[in-house]
């Protein structure tokens, strides 16, 4: 028997199905050991930076599992992903499971598919110490950053606060972005637009070719034109054949930002759903910057082209990477079987696969012709600007008729020739003020992240988690908005850390990460070059860098409602407030707004959990009743009407005394018993009382298509394929 260790428990079901005769498949579900959370012990940097790792808590279990198999097994084959994160959790798998050097191998492959597999099998290697050695560069270098820079934010802002290598330099690039918008001046200006009725009685609307700055020289325009209303004319008529080419096939980067701006899927979302479709051996690797396509594969997706679409729209193209530091995997995203058409196990997973699989069939496609028309307009006599009108019409769809989505619309002109009369039917102006630069969407930040070279694939989907979880940004429809926290820490770090979050520094640390995985660069060296001037800048801006106190006077406006003296704007866990100048003396405060703060009130009421007092305080989202012992005792009062409204009515399966009560945690609304922490009982949706035929398990809420479902996840209720 031979035992195959892959990260994911999905990978396992789809690997097993290629795999007959003697091989088992275990899942490590992802890495099972890492750094401990204190720095003391996680890095002993005099030996040379080396990294003491620890067992992640729970994976003990699932370490034993797998160890007993390997013990048993003639070969231990090492399945992880084919990029350093996936060849550290196969190093650490060596390491945990104390495995024999001479029964183990290691195999990648860039598609879960029968043939990929049991290819790979036939090609195993050792496993690549510099891609390992570069990781654990990363993690060293992201943990030594982080802890030293946290921690001189927690004594100059405030406590609780954080930084990060990557995540600080992209939280400066959306507040130089947000200055920008606070300095912009707008001006006026006017659009005008006039109907006009063509000699064979079309109608058609043409603009005027400039935008006046005043409302003067727009009444002048427009009563010019009214005036010779019949004296109009076609001056110009200008047609462009033009070509559209089609994209190279999705690379990590590419995926996030059209699923971003298609299908309104966040980074971290995209990156979610394409795993489980990896998974399920339906795409290729989705962490890439390649947009290689192979050579095996192109004469199947030429095939899938003249199906389709027919032998005119198939023109064969070879992509090469703009990035310099293109590595990882070597493969674009693109349909492990490019004849599938549609795919997944859900709608979300249908429409990724189908944006993957629209690319990829459209690389491979002819251009798309598009005629442009341009039609000009204007009195006899002259005197005022021209009025136009722009469209187009598809002359052949090419590659876009994979692709549909990326054609736009297409404005067809009335058919009209140049000297032609026109008869001005009405016309009128719209006042106007030009727009500040628009806030970073989450695809807009990616575009400049890879622009700047700041992270990696792999990397972007976190760094835009990390700076909205941490409260440093937050979402304002599709944009990323600074929060005022954000603003005080980037402010903070550009005015004492300017060089360690700049581009070129963060790129250029990238390039030596790189370096380290390619073998051209020590390990120790590298850390050690930057890590010794760090670390020695960070003890100087300890003594020199200005504590942070206030952020500046407030509105003369605002006085002390305790003292009636000036006030300053102060920073807060909720954000900014104004808090009087002579605090401690006075600790009269207002809202930002200028509005009353009141302070934390006594209710008279005991608390049930460690008989401290409860007190009503003022929060994010309004008032609420706690512990005045916070936060050694976190207890929170909720009114009758709110604890009525979280109940279910739904015994505890677990415990069988308490209720299951909705509760709200740091990733949104969950389930659980009201004897937590005693029972520990936990589900994802609302109880719906009844229980699984199959398994016993309480049922839950599911979605339209699936009324309800059963709340154990291993049940195969869940599984409608693994149903007997």
């Amino acid at each position: 028997m031979n035992l195959i260790i892959v990260e994911s428990p999905t990978k396992t079901k789809t690997i097993s199905k290629y795999l007959k005769g003697n091989y088992i498949v275990r899942a490590s579900v992802g890495h099972i050991r890492d750094l401990p959370k204190s720095n003391k012990k996680a890095i002993d940097i005099p030996a040379g930076f080396v990294p003491h790792y620890e067992t992640i808590p729970g994976k003990e279990k699932i370490i034993k599992e797998i160890s007993n198999d390997a013990k048993k097994a003639k070969k231990v084959i090492l399945a992880t992903d084919p990029d350093r994160e996936g060849e550290a959790i196969a190093f650490h798998l060596t390491q945990a499971l104390n495995l024999d050097e001479n029964k183990t191998q290691r195999i990648v492959f860039n598609e879960i598919t029968q043939s990929a597999v049991e290819e790979a099998i036939k090609h195993p290697r050792a496993i690549d110490m510099d891609l390992v050695r570069a990781q654990e560069a990363r993690r060293v270098l992201d943990r030594l950053v982080g802890y030293d820079l946290s921690g001189l934010i927690w004594k100059k802002v405030r406590y609780g606060l954080s930084a990060g290598r990557v995540q600080s330099p992209a939280l400066r690039i959306i507040m130089e972005r947000e200055r920008e918008i606070r300095a912009f001046i707008p001006e006026d200006y006017w659009i005008i637009s006039g109907e006009f009725k063509t000699e064979h009685g079309n109608k058609i609307i043409l603009t005027c070719d400039e935008q006046p700055k005043n409302e003067k020289e727009t009444s002048r325009i427009i009563e010019t034109a009214k005036k010779n209303k019949n004296n109009w004319q076609i001056v110009n008529i200008s047609q462009t054949e033009a070509k559209r080419s089609p994209r190279p096939p999705f690379i990590t980067s590419t995926l996030q930002q059209t699923a971003s701006s298609r299908l309104g899927y966040s980074p971290s979302r995209t990156m979610s759903i394409a795993q489980k479709l990896y998974e399920q051996g339906l795409i290729t690797y989705m962490r890439t910057d390649s947009v290689n396509l192979s050579k095996e594969v192109l004469p199947q997706i030429y095939g899938t082209i003249e199906k389709q679409f027919g032998k005119d729209y198939l023109q064969p193209r070879i992509y090469t990477s703009k990035s310099k530091t293109a590595q990882e995997a070597h493969e674009a995203i693109r349909p492990s079987n490019a004849g599938l058409k549609t795919a997944g196990a859900n709608d979300e997973q249908k429409k990724l696969y189908q944006l993957i699989w629209q690319r990829t069939i459209a690389s491979q496609m002819v251009d798309a012709k598009i005629l442009r028309t341009k039609i000009s307009a204007n009195i006899l006599s002259g005197g005022i600007p021209n009025f136009s009108v722009n469209g187009s019409i598809m002359l052949f769809p090419g590659w876009l008729a994979a692709d549909p989505a990326a054609r736009g619309e297409d404005v067809e002109l009335p058919k009209l020739n140049q000297g032609e009369n026109l008869k001005l039917l009405d016309i009128s102006s719209e006042g106007k003020q030009t727009e500040p630069p628009s806030r970073y969407t989450d695809a807009g930040l990616i575009k400049e992240l890879e622009k700047r070279e700041i992270g990696r694939p792999s990397t972007y989907a976190s760094i835009i988690k990390t700076i909205v979880d941490r409260g440093y940004v937050e979402k304002e429809g599709k944009t990323l908005k600074p929060t005022d926290t954000g603003d005080v820490v980037s402010t903070f770090l550009e005015n004492n850390f300017a060089k360690y979050i700049s581009d070129s520094f963060t790129a250029e640390m990238e390039n030596k990460l790189d370096e380290i995985a390619e073998g051209k660069r020590k390990y120790e060296k590298m850390l050690g070059d930057f890590y010794k001037p760090f670390l020695k800048e960070v003890k100087a801006k300890e003594k020199t860098a200005e504590k942070i106190t206030n952020l500046g006077e407030a509105d003369k406006k605002h006085k002390c409602p305790v003292c009636n003296g000036p006030m300053v704007i102060k920073l807060s866990r909720t954000g900014k407030f104004l808090s009087c100048a002579k605090f401690p003396e006075c600790s009269g405060a207002r809202k930002i707004d200028g509005s009353i703060m009141e302070g934390p009130k006594e209710t008279g009421e005991i608390c049930p959990q460690c008989g401290g007092k409860l007190i009503e305080r003022e929060g994010r989202f309004g008032k609420f009743v706690a512990c005045s012992n916070y936060p050694k005792c976190k207890f929170i009062k909720t009114s009758a009407e709110e604890e009525n409204r979280r109940k279910t009515g739904v015994k505890c399966p677990s415990c069988g005394k308490g209720e299951i009560t909705e509760r709200r945690g740091r990733f949104g609304l969950f389930y659980s018993c009201s004897n937590y922490p005693n029972c520990k009982f936990i589900m994802k949706s609302r109880p719906t009382d009844n229980i699984c035929k199959l398994c016993g398990s309480l049922m839950m809420e599911g979605t339209k298509t699936i009324p309800e479902r059963c709340s154990n996840v291993k049940c195969p209720n869940n599984r409608p394929d693994k149903k007997k």
